[in-house]
Order: C-alpha cells, then sequence, then structure tokens
C-alpha cells in the first residue's frame, strides 16, 4: 500500500500534509504498491499533464501529498482497470470540478480478449494485392520492401494495419527518391528502439505479479510514443523546422 506520513497533532500533521517532496521521495512512497513504477514514469504522467509539481528556482520538481495520491490513483487504473491515459486524464478532471464519477470497474479478461477480437475484425488483414491497390506501388516495388524488412507479411501472407500504414509511408517516400536501400538506416533505428523499450519491458513481463505483468504492455507502449516524440524533436530540430 501507499505509504503516507505518520499522523500527529495539531501543526505537525498540517506541516507533513504541507510538506514537499523530491521525486526521489515521491518514486519511494509509490514503489511499495507499484514496484514496476520508474521516475521516469513519474516524468512521463507529468508530460501527460496528469500531474502538475511545482518547481524550484533551479528547475528542480517538488511534489505535494495530493500529487502523490494523484499519481497512485494513475496507476491503480492502468494496473486495475488498463485504462488509456485520454480516459484517466477525464477521469481526473471530473474530479476535480466537484463531480461524483464512479470509478471504473476491474475489467474482466475475457472481455478485453473480446475487444481485441473486435478490432482486428474492424482492421482486417489484406492480402498482397490490396497491399498493391492501396499504395499504388508495384509487385517489384512490395518485394523489395520486403527484402528490406520495411514491410513484412503475417505468417497467412496477409498484411495487417500497422503494416499498410508502413507500406504507405515508404511509399510515398519513394516518391521523393527515397528508395528502400536508403531507409535501412531508419530501419535499423527503430529496431534499436525497441530493444530499449524491451530493457525495460522485459522484467516486468517476468515479474510474478499477474498485474505487473499486464502493465508492462501498457509501459511498452508509454516508451514507444515518447520514442517517436523524441525521434520527430530531433529531426525537427536537426533540419531547423517548426513541424506541424
Amino acid at each position: 500500500m501507499l505509504r503516507t506520513p505518520s499522523s500527529g497533532a495539531g501543526n505537525g500533521t498540517a506541516a507533513a500534509a504541507d510538506r514537499l517532496l523530491s521525486i526521489g521521495a515521491v518514486l519511494s512512497r509509490l514503489c511499495e504498491e507499484f514496484p514496476e513504477v520508474t521516475i521516469s514514469k513519474i516524468r512521463f504522467l507529468e508530460t501527460e499533464g496528469l500531474v502538475e509539481p511545482q518547481r524550484t528556482p533551479s528547475g528542480y520538481r517538488k511534489f505535494t501529498v495530493r500529487d502523490v495520491e494523484r499519481l497512485a490513483s494513475v496507476l491503480r487504473m492502468q494496473r486495475d482497470h488498463y485504462l488509456p491515459l485520454k480516459v484517466i486524464r477525464e477521469h481526473l478532471d471530473a474530479l476535480d470540478r466537484g463531480e461524483q464519477v464512479p470509478f471504473p470497474s476491474p475489467a474482466d479478461p475475457r472481455e478485453m480478449l473480446d475487444r481485441v477480437v473486435e478490432a482486428e475484425q474492424a482492421c482486417p488483414r489484406i492480402g498482397r494485392d490490396e497491399l498493391i491497390a492501396a499504395t499504388g506501388a508495384a509487385e517489384d516495388d512490395v518485394a523489395e520492401w520486403e527484402s528490406y524488412g520495411l514491410v513484412e507479411p503475417g505468417p497467412d501472407g496477409g498484411y495487417d494495419a500497422e503494416t499498410v500504414n508502413i507500406a504507405k509511408i515508404v511509399a510515398d517516400l519513394g516518391r521523393f527518391g527515397l528508395e528502400p536501400r536508403h531507409l535501412r538506416g531508419v530501419k535499423a533505428a527503430a529496431d534499436r528502439e525497441v530493444g530499449l523499450v524491451e530493457q525495460v519491458v522485459a522484467p516486468l513481463r517476468l515479474h510474478r505479479n499477474p498485474q505487473t505483468r499486464t502493465h508492462a504492455e501498457s509501459t511498452a507502449r508509454e516508451l514507444a510514443v515518447l520514442s517517436v516524440r523524441l525521434h520527430a524533436a530531433l529531426v525537427q530540430s536537426a533540419l531547423g523546422l517548426r513541424l506541424p
């Protein structure tokens, strides 16, 4: 359970509640209930606007007890109810407005599986001819994409929605004269980023707590989003461009 300051009488209790905490102290309070939480995770939740710590003149984060409780609530909703950050943010905003919002009921694994199946049915796999039609590419183009590992069919020979999206981007780059051989460095960089994410997520997947193992997938998604944002920011900065 989340550790809270020891209670005292009169001003002692108020002083404990008003005390500001460093990010390290926040991590120490959270880690007992959430062993998978890290300082990077806390910073990520801050960048997503789920908590707003104060800043000292030198730039150090300082958290209130309420901030810690808010972080714990976010982590519980992720761990116990598998809620995306957008839904969590809406839930917290409603609470801040004083609205009585019922806490989401724990997710049923069977219901989660049904949602996955529904998503797959909504975005069915397509065949090679359909991929060619969707991208405006030729058969030889698709074969070349596959030879460089940019596009990979599934075991059934079909292509999922993510692969179709990649193929469309590769095709668009080709219209500027960028061939698959030019994109080998991009693919290699993506593979390295995957390796970094796996380093963080692998221990969570092996954790004895099943909830922690489940939380590994949401952690992987969050790290992927941060990785993409960092890549875009680096390219934007290097080119001196303001991207939309």
